[in-house]
């Protein structure tokens, strides 16, 4: 089985060494190199001409150097690992090293005039070391089988299949795996946004600038064919306006929503499985595993979400996002403001009621950065994110869920040497604020430096 990983790994990097020279135009299309900073939904592209079907091997791989230290004042929680006394809430002995190197493969296929079909693929992630593909969708642009009618090309789209949902604007400068050419920095936010699920969705593109997308998806990360109640569809729309009012000024504010009446297991706060970036901060050293009875030491893998708080919405959820994006000259501001209420069936209940009490999360950032150099190549910025909220069921006082939150401040720099290699440094401070002693994240933070490569084509 690993000689097989192996062959795979060696067969896709030996395609993409062939092709990258001789890379395919695709329509309406999200470059994975330096080109798709700043790129949100691709505008509608009428221009590039089909002359026959094309297919496209792209790929990103992204390697870090972490420097973090972390520290707790959570109370002696005793526990018994391998016959031996431990502490529950003892976090794990941190030490500078490499976290392990992540890469996604993309193929991408122009199948007709305006159709496109995309395959995107992990072939590293933190949680899972194996080859697996993240998603894949058809996008059509054109009807050349109804004579392209100029309505449809010019102000429509569609786009159906197995996708990552366009909630926010957010997750359009997040690291995707070993996609972080589009993120400045090299952490995703504190409550990451980010789901693929089956279903579709219809656009509208105005030439004044304005974007409405309206979807449906299943609801669930997988398909699901088993009889429920808990099995409504997921519905998301946007609305978003975008003006290059001058060549130094481009303006875009975007406004989102996310909804899910009934599900078995929603996952838009835990679609991500690839893994966060800060490896094992403010985590603990004990843990036990998923259907584990006993405690064992921790590792990457298995605590794979380190430095995010999923406020664990699985079974009904309502998300409101709004996104403000400015951009003159070299200065860019990048905005969002969230709030999120749900709840899980699994969550505690009030005595005597019927279905857990709604909790809320509200999540605040803000970003601002400085490219300068010719083609920008170098830059500088710092994003602050605030996240509070119910955030955790199970962390209670005597009114029920009780009111925490967290924020991180992260500064970093970065370097495109070429416009397929991006380099940062970033340097990043998080706090966890009022979890109460017996919880591992009281008056827990986590600070240091990460070290990013990045290579997208």
């Amino acid at each position: 089985m690993k000689m097989a990983k192996l062959f795979l790994s060696a067969l896709a990097l030996l395609m993409a060494g062939s092709l990258l020279a001789q890379q395919q135009k695709i329509q309406n299309w999200r470059p994975y190199d330096k080109e798709g900073i700043n790129v949100f939904e691709p505008k509608k592209d009428i221009d590039t001409e089909f002359d026959g079907l094309k297919v496209r091997v792209g790929g990103s791989f992204t390697q870090q150097y972490q420097m973090l230290d972390h520290s707790n004042a959570a109370s002696f929680d005793s526990i018994t690992v391998n016959g031996k006394v431990a502490n529950a809430n003892e976090l794990y002995p941190l030490a500078p090293g490499f976290n392990l190197a992540t890469a996604n493969l993309y193929i991408d296929a122009q199948l007709a005039d305006g159709i496109r079909v995309a395959i995107e693929n992990y072939m590293s992630s933190r949680h899972h070391q194996e080859f697996w593909v993240k998603g894949g969708y058809i996008q059509i642009d054109k009807l050349p089988m109804f004579g392209n009618p100029d309505w449809f090309t010019k102000n429509f789209r569609v786009k159906i299949g197995h996708f990552q949902v366009n909630y926010g604007d957010m997750q359009f400068r997040r690291t995707d795996n070993g996609n972080a050419m589009y993120n400045p920095f090299v952490g995703n936010y504190i409550m990451d946004a980010f789901a693929t699920e089956i279903g579709g969705e219809v656009y509208y593109f105005s030439p004044s600038g304005l974007m409405v997308m309206v979807g449906a998806t299943s609801g669930n990360i997988a398909g699901d064919i088993t009889e429920g109640d808990n099995r409504n569809p997921s519905i998301h729309a946007k609305l978003a306006y975008d003006k290059q009012v001058n060549p130094d000024l481009r303006v875009r504010i975007s406004g989102s929503t996310y909804m899910n009446s009934g599900a078995s297991r929603n996952t838009l706060y835990a679609g991500d499985r690839s893994g966060s970036r800060f490896y094992l901060a403010a985590e603990p050293a004990y843990y036990k595993p998923r259907g584990a009875t006993a405690y064992t030491g921790a590792d990457p893998n298995g605590l794979f979400t380190s430095g995010r708080l999923n406020p664990g919405f699985t079974s009904e959820v309502k998300s409101f996002m709004i996104n403000p994006f400015i951009k003159y000259k070299g200065l860019e501001l990048f905005g969002t403001f969230e709030t999120s209420s749900g709840l899980a069936y699994s969550d505690p209940k009030d005595e005597g009621a019927a279905t857990p009490e709604t909790r809320t999360a509200t999540q605040v950032g803000i970003e601002g950065l400085y490219r300068f150099l010719p083609n920008e190549q170098l830059y500088i910025g710092a994003r602050y994110n605030q996240l509070s909220g119910q955030l955790n069921a199970r962390v209670r006082d005597a009114k029920g869920a009780m009111d925490l939150s967290a924020n991180r401040l992260e500064i970093a720099a970065g370097w495109y040497p070429v416009n397929n290699l991006l380099l940062k440094v970033s340097y990043v401070n998080q706090q966890y604020n009022d979890y109460p002693v017996s919880n591992i994240l009281h008056e827990a933070e986590f600070h240091g430096a990460m070290l990013e490569a990045v290579v997208g084509f």
